[in-house]
């Protein structure tokens, strides 16, 4: 049985990883490394919400930044949060 801190940590997780713009930017970042101002153009989001998305994604280690002249640039973490979607999307595709 898991203990009551580890369930809030995963809970946390589920519910960064339940809105609709981070998990697009995840999958945008999955692809490559992008700056804000892509993330803004691929995804016709407002730069603040991206910002804002962005800092919760690196604020739980999902992304992380690294400074290229003036832009930010931004990478997945590591690739572990893709095979907790993966699964989740087979599951949600079985039951089509």
């Amino acid at each position: 049985m898991q203990n009551e801190e580890n369930i809030l940590a995963v809970s946390r997780y589920f519910k960064i990883l339940s809105d609709y713009n981070r998990l697009s930017i995840l999958y945008l970042l999955k692809e490559q490394k992008h700056s804000v101002s892509e993330i803004v153009e691929a995804l016709h989001l407002e730069q603040s919400a991206v910002s804002h998305q962005l800092k919760i994604l690196r604020d739980s280690r999902l992304v992380k930044a690294e400074r290229q002249g003036k832009s930010m640039i931004y990478e997945l973490d590591d690739d572990h949060v893709f095979t907790i979607l993966h699964q989740i999307v087979d599951h949600v595709q079985e039951n089509e």
